[in-house]
Parts: structure tokens; sequence; C-alpha cells
């Protein structure tokens, strides 16, 4: 049987990030912790990221995941809304990188296939999902559930040839 790996999966926001994590032997998945990090609307952007970052960075300390897993920014109607989830995406992927941890990044409908079996699910049907494969998983949020979902996508993606060459191009480098 292989070692468990604890996996933090993040869902980037500006106003809130989502954030679960999960221990995989390769076979089981487990429910570890999960929750958001909130920040103040009424604060200007650069406080707003820097809440973010230290609330992630906080998470990491305090449970210690080895590799994580992060959203990658859809396009939507609005710029102006999209280059600001971005921004919030880059405080999503510096925490970890600054941590060293493997950083791997997946398309929402990757994330929803890889929990429901189908890239165009509905929430109710990843939480449903969440629910089933995490028996004892608790989230309050949406951000939380799709934190823990980008966190199964990971653990079910982690031993591709693309992720093991990451993997190994990190160590190289490191």
């Amino acid at each position: 049987m292989n070692a468990a790996i604890r996996i933090i999966g993040i869902d980037p926001g500006l106003r809130r990030t989502g954030w679960g994590i999960i221990e995989t032997d390769g076979v089981r998945l487990s429910y570890v912790a999960s929750g958001a990090v909130t920040s103040d609307a009424a604060d200007g952007l650069a406080y707003r990221l820097r809440t973010l970052f230290e609330g992630v960075t906080s998470v990491l300390a305090s449970w210690k995941p080895l590799e994580a897993a992060v959203e990658e920014t859809f396009v939507n109607d609005n710029p102006r809304a999209t280059l600001k989830l971005g921004q919030a995406r880059g405080m999503a992927l510096l925490a970890p990188a600054m941590k060293g941890l493997s950083i791997a990044e997946y398309a929402p409908n990757v994330i929803k296939k890889a929990v429901v079996g189908a890239g165009h699910a509905e929430k109710h049907q990843v939480q449903a999902m969440i629910g089933f494969l995490l028996p004892k998983a608790k989230f309050s949020t949406a951000d939380e559930a799709d934190a823990l979902a980008i966190a199964i996508c990971h653990a079910n993606h982690r031993s591709s040839p693309q992720a093991k060459a990451a993997r190994q191009l990190k160590a190289l480098a490191g």
C-alpha cells in the first residue's frame, strides 16, 4: 500500500477563496478539512489580496499538504471581474509556491468530469458526489465544495504521465 499524500484544492475568488484538504493513498480518498478565506469588500484590492494570501498561507502552515491544485480561470463577460479573479488566482498559486509545493491547475470542466463524470455538471451534482466520495466532509459554502472537488480531481490525475513529469521537473529544479 502507498503512503497517503495530503492534497489541498484551492478555489480562488476575490470575495472568498475556498480550500479543501484530502488525503489519498492512490485508492482511497479521505476528508481532512475545508474552509474559506474571506476578504472585506470595503478594503482596496491590494489589501483584499493580502488577506487572502495570508489566510491561504496560514492554512498551508496548519495542515501541511504536500501538493496543491488550483482551478484555472474562466473568462466571463465582464473583463474587470475576470481580471480581479485572475489576481486572486495569482495569490492562490503564489501561496503554495512559496511553501515549495507541487502545484497542478485544472479547468472547471475537467474538475467536474473527474468528480461527477460529466464536464458540464451542475453545482448540486458536484456537491452530492463530494458527499458520496468523502462522507465525512462538512462544507458550508460552495467555495469549500469546489475546493474539495479540485483536490479530488488532482488525486485522480496525479498519476498521469504529465503529472509525474511535472513532479520530476520540480525535483530536478529544486
